[in-house]
């Protein structure tokens, strides 16, 4: 008797698991790779004060600059979910981070390369978003299919801790660079550790053939089959994907927006603090909040409370909480406890990964890379638009406000969406037999 399309799927699902050494040794990489696409993606937040100054930039020309990453950055979403349900997410964020990692290297020569320089900084910005935006599909659809459904928050949550660690680096680092050098140097760092993590990650996780094999499938493009039409729109029938969508959609633009405005709010704001320690506090404080809300999530999993309660609770943290902060920030002219009120903020949000990142794991890791570049691409949409808006909100109210408030309204939008039509459970193994 031939077992169940579904069941057979579940044991190749099993047999691809990765041992522990492997979970361990590629945990680390995947942390030190997520550390470097944020250090590569924030340069340009942390320069931008330094450039504007250099370039005669106002602010809607700055904030058309850190807006236009998102540009590129939400048309590769769904291209590198699939690629990396196809061929294996590792091989997607290796060949791209070696691409973005030498346009970064690049960006102070293209700066001076003539008078349109806005027009070559808002092209290296489209270009870098382009090759980032396959990674977090990637990495959601590797993680779904190589890692135990009990150890998935935790994993998860480890590698997305590089976002703060790299936000802090190049906050911190970055920072004392421009102080002692110029903007240029954090640029031409940034580019080059991140190629250095490319040559380690291809020789010794990677092989030569598996990359000739990916490089083979990216110039067929990525085609897909009848059977995987279906399944997607199977999916997107169910009110849980789309409560989904929109809470990564609010999470990310939350997230974006305050990721290109913070900087410059503090330098603003406080002329006289040292940009090592506003663009390197909040950041360090998320660290171990981002490891704290993966093993959480974990542990009340496996002692009994339903996975769906899990999810919303940390959702109700990293999302609803998180935006209280947020609007206290807007009212407050006190340095320290306007560090307080940033560092609450962006280390809440790092419950998120625990929440609605893994929810898409959870509803179709088979599918889950795919799942997530559309949720994530609907998030950088909203973050050009959050970006954007926030520089215009800013310019005609004249207080920073405005842009907390903007926040704070997204997040609790997502947060309210998720809380109702939220769900847990698989949702991509019955579309077999629906009319192809």
């Amino acid at each position: 008797m031939q077992p169940a399309p579904d069941e057979a799927r579940r044991d190749e699902a099993q047999d691809a698991l990765w041992s522990r050494p492997e979970c361990q040794a590629w945990t680390r990489a995947l942390l030190l790779g997520t550390c470097l696409l944020y250090c590569t993606r924030v340069t340009m937040p942390v320069c931008a004060a330094s450039m504007s100054q250099d370039f005669g930039w106002s602010k809607k020309e700055a904030g058309f600059v850190l807006s236009s990453f998102f540009w590129g950055y939400c048309l590769t979403q769904v291209v590198g979910g699939h690629l990396g349900d196809r061929i294996g997410g590792e091989k997607v964020i290796l060949l791209s981070a070696s691409a973005w990692g030498l346009i970064t290297a690049a960006t102070p020569l293209l700066a001076r390369l003539g008078s349109a320089h806005l027009a070559f900084m808002t092209c290296s910005r489209i270009l870098t978003g382009l090759l980032q935006g396959v990674y977090f599909p990637a990495l959601t659809s590797l993680l779904s299919q190589k890692v135990r459904d009990s150890e998935r928050a935790l994993t998860y949550s480890t590698v997305s801790t590089g976002s703060q660690v790299g936000t802090l680096v190049t906050g911190s680092v970055g920072s004392l660079l421009l102080d002692w050098y110029s903007w240029p140097s954090v640029f031409y760092l940034s580019g080059g550790l991140t190629l250095l993590w490319v040559c380690y990650v291809y020789r010794y996780l990677l092989s030569e053939k598996d990359l000739v094999m990916a490089l083979g499938v990216f110039a067929q493009g990525p085609s897909m089959s009848r059977h995987t039409k279906a399944r997607w729109r199977w999916l997107f029938r169910k009110p849980a994907v789309w409560a989904a969508v929109l809470s990564q959609l609010s999470s990310a633009c939350a997230f974006f927006t305050l990721l290109s405005w913070l900087p410059t709010f503090f330098r603003e704001t406080f002329p006289s603090a040292k940009g090592w320690v506003f663009n390197a506090v909040p950041w360090l404080v998320a660290i171990p909040a981002s490891l704290f809300s993966g093993f959480l999530s974990d542990h009340l999993i496996s002692h009994g409370y339903r996975t769906i309660v899990v999810r919303k609770f940390m959702q109700a943290v990293g999302l609803g909480l998180s935006s209280v902060f947020a609007l206290c920030l807007g009212h407050t002219s006190n340095f320290c406890k306007s560090m307080v009120f940033a560092s609450a903020t962006i280390s809440l949000q790092t419950f998120n990964h625990s929440g609605i990142s893994v929810n898409i794991q959870d509803l179709a890791p088979s599918c889950a890379g795919f799942l997530f570049g559309v949720a994530n691409t609907a998030g950088a949409l909203a973050g050009v638009v959050g970006v954007c808006l926030g520089g215009y909100l800013i310019e005609i109210t004249g207080s920073w406000t405005s842009l907390f408030n903007l926040v704070a309204v997204v997040s609790n939008l997502g947060l309210c969406t998720f809380l109702v039509f939220g769900k847990a459970h698989r949702l991509d193994l019955s579309p077999a037999h629906e009319d192809l």
